[in-house]
């Protein structure tokens, strides 16, 4: 999902050569499952992914993992000529995990009326998916509705990270009891939240680096959602082959949190809550179906960047909107049709916000 880009506002435009680099590092370091989907690096992720790893690699030598795209059907048959199309995108016969994308209260109800979950069993028996599973963002309530329902699914793909653990809106704790419940394992996104907990407040900084010297920001996200017993993978979008090199350094050896260690994050937590203004992770969900194509996340990262006490006020974050809205929408081109609340993993109130953005900007 965030692979090296050669323009950080394109996100197809894929750094080829340095996305090698990485995928020769990561195998030769032991690590093996690459996940990618449907709508990744506006629907490019999949072709990179056969460029820079089913077409130079062998295929005993990875686990590949991709999407149904839940958020884009539209009638039944929609299901065969994605997969059938993804298939031929990442140039490989079979996908060892494959999951519904983003099951949520809005898109649950499309598996149910498309019978996606049948969909899936087929495709195993078929031997075209070796393991079948979901992604999910909403309440625990809903993915016990979900699990109780269908047994069947193999693994939960849940956002984790320390910071959303007991939080009331994502419920990340909550989730993972209530897969555990059921007898799921779990595979961990958003373990750093987008890079969130990666740049965290200095005070923060500070507290983990007295506990830990040689610990990164990130490394501690990790190995936070990597302890917990039942989570058989931690999914790290890894932007540049330094950030490869820092994760698959401490995850070849790395061990559950002490107790001590996990009282330093809950510290940690509490300033971070403290300075984050908008939690957005910058998915990009958001902006798909944007009937006035706001760049909504460009726009919540300026705005939190203009809100931290170091850079509040910086003429460069107005000059960044202004680039931003002269190919996208302005934050006051709001409409309020709720599309992009409906999508939002981390259940933000995106129209309110959006009059927050274009306040600060606008004025």
């Amino acid at each position: 999902m965030r692979l090296p880009l050669l323009n950080k506002d394109d996100p197809s435009s894929v750094d080829l050569e340095q996305f090698c680099r990485m995928t020769d590092l990561f195998l030769e370091r032991g690590f093996t499952y690459f996940d990618t989907a449907y709508m990744y690096h506006q629907h490019t992720s999949e072709s990179f992914v056969k460029k820079a790893l089913t077409q130079r690699h062998p295929r005993e030598s990875y686990q590949l993992a991709s999407k149904l795209p839940t958020m884009f059907l539209k009638k039944p048959e929609d299901q065969e000529r994605i997969f059938q199309e993804q298939l031929e995108k990442c140039g490989v016969e079979y996908f060892d995990y494959y999951l519904l994308h983003n099951l949520n209260s809005s898109t649950y109800p499309t598996a149910q009326a498309f019978d996606s979950f049948a969909f899936l069993r087929k495709k195993k028996e078929e031997g075209a998916i070796r393991h079948m599973g979901f992604s999910f963002h909403d309440s625990a309530r809903l993915l016990d509705e979900i699990l109780t329902a269908h047994p069947e699914v193999e693994f939960v793909q849940l956002q984790i990270n320390y910071l959303d653990w007991d939080d009331a809106g994502i419920q990340s704790g909550k989730c993972y009891e209530t897969a555990v419940r059921h007898g799921k394992k779990v595979i961990v996104m958003e373990p750093v939240k987008g890079g969130v907990l990666a740049r965290i407040p200095q005070e923060g900084q500070a507290l983990l680096k007295n506990c830990r010297p040689q610990w990164s920001p990130a490394s501690w996200a990790i190995r936070f959602a990597a302890g917990l017993d039942s989570v058989m993978m931690v999914l790290s979008g890894m932007s540049d082959l330094e950030q490869l090199e820092d994760n698959t350094s401490f995850m070849q050896d790395a061990g559950p949190l002490l107790p001590e260690e996990q009282e330093v994050l809950r510290q940690v937590r509490e300033i971070i809550r403290g300075s984050i203004a908008i939690p957005c992770t910058a998915c990009g969900y958001c902006v798909e179906g944007c009937p006035k194509r706001i760049p909504i996340p460009s726009y919540f990262a300026l705005y939190n960047a203009d809100h931290q006490e170091l850079t509040k006020g910086a003429n460069t974050h107005r000059i960044y909107y202004e680039n931003y809205a002269r190919s996208g929408g302005r934050a006051s081109d709001c409409i309020g049709c709720g599309a992009c609340e409906r999508s939002c993993p981390q259940h933000l109130e995106i129209p309110r916000l959006l009059k927050d953005v274009a306040a600060s900007f606008e004025a």
